[in-house]
């Protein structure tokens, strides 16, 4: 993919394709179908090869950073080839975890720098002004190249801009839930916010834990295979039921274009402007993740869509 094609990361120095590709799968707890070892370098490598520049991974995902750190040195994957996102996990801990762990994950990613260093979520010990702090310190010390936050409101994510800013330091990005079938951040200020202020949105979840793709409602039977997942509420026949007639829409405009259904929710989101992590366990799906970026919705199209999944907002 050509410098054209990619983005900036909100007010950040960092360009990255709109699709990127989420790495929890690569050391999963039971929630995904985790992929064998050389799948898994099928596909970092496919992926690479398809455009997609930069990896989402966490502290909170297994050994996923080591593995992705591994096979990108294996494929001799430089630092101005890929970039790296990871995060810190908050729950039960003090913001001065986050100096006490950089290390780790330093470590694990290395030859690769940390390119955007993420807050999984603000429920720390301690608050976000102290948070930010901490992270401040990192990125002053060269630890850390950007900041990002993952799961914050509106108003969360103003106080920790207002802290970074001090320091000179944009708050590059937010990591939240964001997808046809959610699309709570058009309406609970999270993406106005974001707007205002300059900070990208990075949609996890943007295939819905694979609903999106219409494969659970052209074969039900598929949902005893998806592990810890099919006890989420979006995957109840009632919630099922409730977007068939947007599975329709979207499996029509895939025969348009002549695509998957699953590019099609990933290119209505590149569209409203946002970077998408979609995650792959299987070559084909990080292929069909990458395609996502090599065609573009019509205006027409996308007001469909958008009428048709308002009631998910």
């Amino acid at each position: 993919m050509s410098m054209e094609n990619k983005r900036r990361l909100g007010k950040s120095n960092l360009m990255l394709s709109p699709v990127g590709l989420g790495c929890w799968q690569f050391d999963s707890k039971g929630y995904f179908e985790k992929p064998v070892g050389s799948v898994i370098q099928g596909i970092i490598d496919t992926s690479v090869r398809s455009g997609v520049n930069w990896f989402d991974t966490a502290e909170r995902y297994g050994n996923s950073e080591q593995i992705l750190s591994t096979i990108l040195y294996y494929f001799k994957k430089t630092d101005s080839d890929v970039k790296i996102a990871t995060k810190w996990w908050p729950m039960f801990r003090t913001a001065k975890n986050i100096s006490k762990t950089i290390h780790d994950r330093i470590n694990n990613l290395y030859p690769y720098p940390i390119s955007l260093y993420q807050v999984h979520n603000p429920l720390s010990f301690s608050n976000i002004e102290k948070q930010m702090q901490e992270m401040s310190l990192l990125w002053i010390k060269g630890m850390i190249k950007n900041v990002g936050v993952c799961n914050f409101s509106a108003k969360q994510m103003r106080i920790a801009q207002n802290v970074l800013s001090w320091w000179g330091i944009p708050l590059a990005s937010n990591q939240v839930r964001y997808s046809l079938i959610d699309r709570g951040i058009e309406t609970n200020g999270v993406l106005d916010t974001a707007k205002e202020l300059g900070i990208s949105i990075i949609a996890s979840s943007p295939l819905a834990q694979g609903i999106l793709t219409g494969r659970f409602h052209k074969n039900p039977e598929k949902l005893d295979g998806v592990g810890l997942r099919k006890y989420s509420d979006k995957f109840s026949q009632t919630e099922l039921k409730k977007c068939k007639d947007l599975i329709n829409i979207i499996y029509y405009l895939s025969t348009k274009y002549n695509v998957t259904s699953s590019q099609v929710a990933l290119n209505w989101l590149i569209n409203k402007g946002v970077f998408v992590i979609p995650g792959a366990t299987t070559v084909k799906q990080a292929e069909e993740n990458a395609g996502a970026m090599n065609f573009t919705l019509s205006k027409w199209d996308m007001d469909i869509l958008d009428e048709e999944s308002n009631i998910f907002k």
